[in-house]
């Protein structure tokens, strides 16, 4: 498509001219390209977040990480469920105190955009307790919601 209208615009315009347009298509081009930085940043700071509420044993710290929303989603084991407080109240019975919750790490995270305003990510979770070592694989959803990153949707296994 950039190509076709670069060429009609050469076709119409002198030489001159020409370097102009050219000019200023490229430049066009180069504004166009999306520096993601400050988002990885900001996603790594939320996980990182996250990792060091669960550590301290603050479940609503960690699920500040989340969208507060009746629409987050969480696939994991043989279910779904939605909202925000349903996980919340799940993490809750399953891990009733900080001996329950162990240390939990993060690896192998790798984060790519699909828009200015989404992303997914996937990686490694490890939950090291007194008694046993879990862990697994994790997809997140990202979306930027009134500018800040939150998981939209999780799938862990």
């Amino acid at each position: 498509m950039v190509l076709t209208i670069i060429k009609a615009l050469l076709r119409i315009t002198g030489s001159c001219a020409k370097c102009i347009w050219v000019l200023l298509i490229m430049f066009s081009l180069e504004a166009c390209r999306v520096n993601h930085s400050r988002d990885v940043e900001t996603i790594n700071d939320v996980l990182e977040g996250q990792r060091r509420a669960w550590n301290n044993g603050d479940l609503e710290g960690y699920m500040r990480g989340y969208w507060m929303s009746d629409s987050l989603v969480f696939s994991g084991g043989k279910s779904i469920s939605q909202g925000w407080q349903d996980a919340l109240n799940r993490y809750k019975q399953s891990y009733p105190d900080k001996e329950a919750m162990g240390n939990l790490e993060f690896s192998e995270f790798d984060l790519r955009f699909l828009s200015l305003g989404s992303a997914y990510s996937t990686g490694k979770w490890t939950l090291y307790r007194s008694e046993d070592t879990l862990s697994g694989r994790f997809t997140l959803i990202w979306k930027k919601v009134n500018g800040a990153w939150v998981i939209v949707a999780d799938h862990s296994s």
